[in-house]
């Protein structure tokens, strides 16, 4: 009932603003029919309204003005403050002096000698151009535009007008500037923020697990049942992550099993994060075992701005969806096309970079892989080092001792130089393995990498990008002999790359040209023998591959060579469709056929269907010419919100499989109470939980009887909305852990104008496998409105731009209004308490005027739809003795 109140009492105010435009506008339509009468009585010969001023690029605000024979006049000092032009208006209200744009440039508006100075001309005024009131000193509109290119159009109708010039006045240049350095900060990441709302890290708290469950099937042979547990927890304020695999063909052994511990603090300057388990550094002696160990480094979590990219293209299986990590952030995700390809634009960031891509498929026979890459480019800021330091051992047969140090110096933004040491206890041609490597951006669409390890390889990568998106590429390695520590026997190894998009508004096509070529010993050699004198042969490969898609059809075309000593290459291509058919069918034919023998190798059909919007039907056809092998298999996938479910049959020959399939994954929170199972690997990742709620005493703090509300609206960098039905908590989940997102909370969605958000932009630092409760504290403050009259000859009228102010109850100011041109006032957001109202005492000296009565107490009291009150009012006096000679109500000063 209150609320309705509430809403009723807003809809008066509003009806009232409405209906007094009306009056005035009917009003002045009278008078502006009927000037005899108005020259002839004894009422005033102009009327004070209140206009909305318009100024393009800018915005509008509505101010003070006269209408006096059909004549626009508006109050300079009001329109020079929207502008932010310097003015200042003199004690006796009869002139206004300031500068326009510039401090050269200064103006006197002056009343007494009706006219204006301006730079060094002087602009005479007729009689009755200006007009001085109580409160303030008009000039007609066409002034504006004639003096200081502030061209004025006014429409009687709405009581609107127009400023429209063509200067770069302070408001514009002002806003101008602030885009600008807007703009800047959301490159940098750098927005303002109200509050941040920093990590937590507490001893132990559980918070994720994913979870999969794949059984696979032979009819006549054996079942293969494989089970993964991941689950995602705080030990010690850092995180720790266990997955934890069984397949009951192989033995529960340690060494299947994955363990890390991490802890991160981006805010420390010489050690931000460190790891203990099974951690990855890249190596560049072959490592095929996983490492346990300790890392220790300075690189920061957070992904750093960047200062290029660099294409990342490969294949995995067709459909399958592929996420690119950047220093464990997710900056991009893509589908892989008909053919298993994709490619990525990776950012090159400023600093170490650890790239990751995560695999996630549509079956159960492998729910989720990853892999990383290495790119070669590494430039960090001027002045900035940056080292990672890792020891541990190899966990396989021979246990090794594995140990890498590596330290990167930026001598300026274009070059940086690095230097380590890596160790290996079981590469016996050495050891020790020191290195130096640099990084070297020769331009801005050039870049150069080089490394040496001394005993082991010297290599060179040189990449050029053209606006474009060409891209050329150049990899040159050449290995020591008889070393020892990589896993292979070549001496020189060579790589072009080229590639290019091309990119329509009817069809996107992307072309990669790669030639490779080997150059490995062809016979076996002793360690005294020169390099000049063993025997050598070249492999050379190349492969052109074209894929695109048109419309409803992607399709993707890639040719294979191989080029040796012998006298005929062998070359062979893979052609692939996806046709997206009627009724969400898709048809994927695709072969691969032998240029040598001019026949194919193998066929295959594919043909899917979608069902009931999260589910797939997929039946498939394949055969291999060569081996006579023929292969059918029928699946069904279905994605429910709690899991992702698969099950597929497959003929192969005589041999019949069956494999099922199902995952998932399970979010606690201890805190708020809740536990919800996804469909979505969660594990790493953090989220947010929003709760708002009325904050009845306004202190900050929620307690016991303040409820929540509903219907809050909010924007956020990031992250996937899901919505509590139950309830009005808003939870953010799949953020990316130690980032930083902001969150803009709409204060318009609220249901009561009494609401109100005082902290409307906050910044939140994520915790990985954390849910964090934000409660949101909307103040419910109350209101006061009143008149303010002026008691002249005339008797009691409503007098305008009175400044009112409030005072609390340690007599501290909290609030100012300003009265509308019929005198009345109303200010909303006031909390609960004592509060006294007063007019402002220097307005009052200047206007040499007294207040009746000087003050008025009023009292909000706690509520949740807002306290109002109202009835408030003052009259004014002048001070003068002789009030007779001076009008003090709305009378032309001419």
């Amino acid at each position: 009932m209150r609320a309705q109140n509430r809403i009723k009492q807003f809809s008066i105010l509003t009806a009232h603003k409405s209906c007094k435009r009306f009056m005035v506008a009917a009003m002045l339509l009278f008078a502006l029919f009927t000037p005899v009468l108005a020259r002839a009585g004894e009422e005033p010969a102009y009327d004070e309204i209140i206009v909305f001023l318009n100024v393009p690029q800018v915005g509008g605000l509505e101010v003070p003005a006269v209408i006096h024979d059909q004549e626009l006049y508006l109050s300079v000092t009001d329109v020079f403050n929207f502008l932010k032009i310097k003015n200042s208006m003199s004690a006796g209200m009869d002139s206004v002096t300031g500068f326009f744009v510039s401090p050269q440039a200064a103006f006197v508006i002056d009343k007494v000698q009706n006219r204006i100075s301006y730079k060094e001309h002087v602009i005479e005024l007729d009689p009755g151009d200006l007009i001085r009131t109580e409160t303030s000193l008009y000039l007609k509109s066409e002034y504006f535009g004639k003096v200081f290119e502030l061209a004025c159009t006014f429409n009687f109708r709405s009581l609107s007008a127009t400023i429209d010039t063509k200067l770069d006045i302070p408001v514009i240049r002002e806003m101008r500037q602030e885009m600008i350095r807007r703009n800047i900060s959301q490159l940098k990441r750098e927005v303002k923020a109200d509050t941040t709302i920093r990590r937590e890290s507490p001893f132990f708290r559980f918070g994720m697990a994913d979870w999969s469950v794949v059984a696979t099937k032979h009819l006549k042979g054996l079942t293969d049942t494989r089970l993964n547990l991941t689950t995602g927890s705080i030990i010690a304020g850092g995180e720790a992550t266990v997955s934890l695999t069984y397949q009951n063909n192989f033995p529960f052994g340690i060494g299947r099993q994955y363990y890390l511990w991490r802890f991160v603090n981006n805010e420390h300057r010489f050690i931000r994060q460190i790891r203990i388990g099974k951690i990855t550094t890249p190596a560049t002696a072959s490592i095929l075992a996983p490492v346990v160990g300790v890392q220790v480094t300075n690189t920061p979590t957070s992904f750093r701005r960047s200062f290029g990219t660099y294409t990342v293209s490969d294949f995995t299986e067709p459909g399958w969806m592929v996420e690119l990590y950047v220093n464990n952030v997710m900056v991009n995700y893509v589908k892989a096309d008909a053919s298993g390809f994709f490619t990525f634009e990776v950012p090159l960031v400023y600093g170490s970079s650890l790239i990751k891509l995560r695999f996630y498929g549509p079956w159960g026979e492998e729910r989720s892989s990853e892999r990383n890459i290495i790119i070669p480019f590494n430039l960090l800021p001027g002045k900035e080092l940056e080292y990672t330091i890792s020891a541990g051992m190899l966990e396989d047969s021979t246990h090794g001792r594995f140990a890498k140090t590596s330290f990167n110096y930026g001598l300026n933004r274009r070059m940086t130089v690095g230097w380590g040491m890596e160790y290996l206890s079981s590469v016996t041609s050495g050891k020790c393995m020191p290195y130096l490597n640099t990084s070297l951006r020769l331009t801005s669409n050039l870049l150069f990498s080089g490394e040496y390890t001394h005993g082991v390889r010297s290599k060179g990568v040189l990449s050029y990008r053209l606006p474009s998106s060409f891209q050329f590429e150049l990899n040159y390695s050449k290995y020591a002999k008889g070393q020892q520590a990589i896993n292979n026997r070549f001496f020189e190894e060579r790589k072009i790359t080229l590639s290019t998009p091309l990119r329509t508004p009817h069809f996107v096509l992307f072309s990669r040209l790669t030639l490779n070529q080997i150059i490995a010993p062809q016979t076996s050699y002793s360690a005294k023998t020169r390099y000049r004198d063993i025997a050598k042969m070249k492999y050379t490969s190349a492969d052109v591959m074209f894929t695109g898609t048109f419309y409803r059809l992607s399709s993707s075309l890639t040719t294979y060579g191989l080029f040796t000593d012998q006298p005929h290459p062998f070359v062979y291509s893979n052609f692939l469709l996806a046709y997206m058919l009627p009724a969400k069918f898709v048809f994927k034919p695709q072969a691969q056929f032998q240029h040598n023998q001019s026949r194919f190798m193998t066929m295959k059909f594919e043909l899917e269907k979608q069902l009931l919007g999260n589910g797939f039907l997929n039946i498939s056809y394949e055969k291999n010419f060569q081996t006579q092998i023929s292969n059918m298999t029928i699946g069904l996938r279905y994605d429910f919100p709690f899991a992702r479910t698969a099950f597929s049959a497959s003929r192969t020959n005589k041999t019949t499989t069956l494999i099922q399939s199902t995952s998932g994954s399970l979010i606690h929170d201890g805190k708020t109470k809740y536990s919800n199972f996804g469909n979505r690997s969660g594990v790493g990742r953090g989220g947010i939980v929003i709760l708002p709620f009325l904050d009845l005493n306004c202190n900050g703090q929620r307690e016991s009887n303040e409820p929540k509300i509903p219907k809050l609206k909010f924007r956020i960098n990031g992250g996937r909305i899901v919505t509590d039905s139950r309830d009005s908590t808003i939870r953010v989940l799949d953020l990316e852990p130690y980032s930083k997102y902001f969150i803009e909370l709409d204060g318009n969605s609220l249901d009561n104008i009494a609401w109100q958000i005082k902290k409307k932009i906050l910044s939140v630092d994520i915790s990985p496998n954390q849910l964090k409760l934000i409660e949101i504290p909307i103040a419910v403050v109350g209101e006061a409105m009143g008149m303010v009259y002026l008691n002249s000859e005339k008797g009691l009228e409503g007098q305008g731009r009175i400044i009112v102010s409030f005072y609390n109850s340690d007599s501290m100011l909290v609030g100012k209004t300003l009265t509308e041109s019929d005198g009345f006032f109303s200010y909303l957001g006031l909390s609960p308490g004592s509060y006294k109202v007063r007019i402002d005492a220097d307005q009052l000296q200047k206007l040499q005027l007294a207040s009746f009565p000087a003050e008025l107490p009023i009292t909000i009291v706690s509520s949740k739809e807002g306290t109002i009150a109202d009835e408030l009012e003052f009259k004014l006096e002048s001070l003068q003795k002789n009030t007779s000679q001076k009008s003090v109500g709305n009378t032309i000063d001419r």
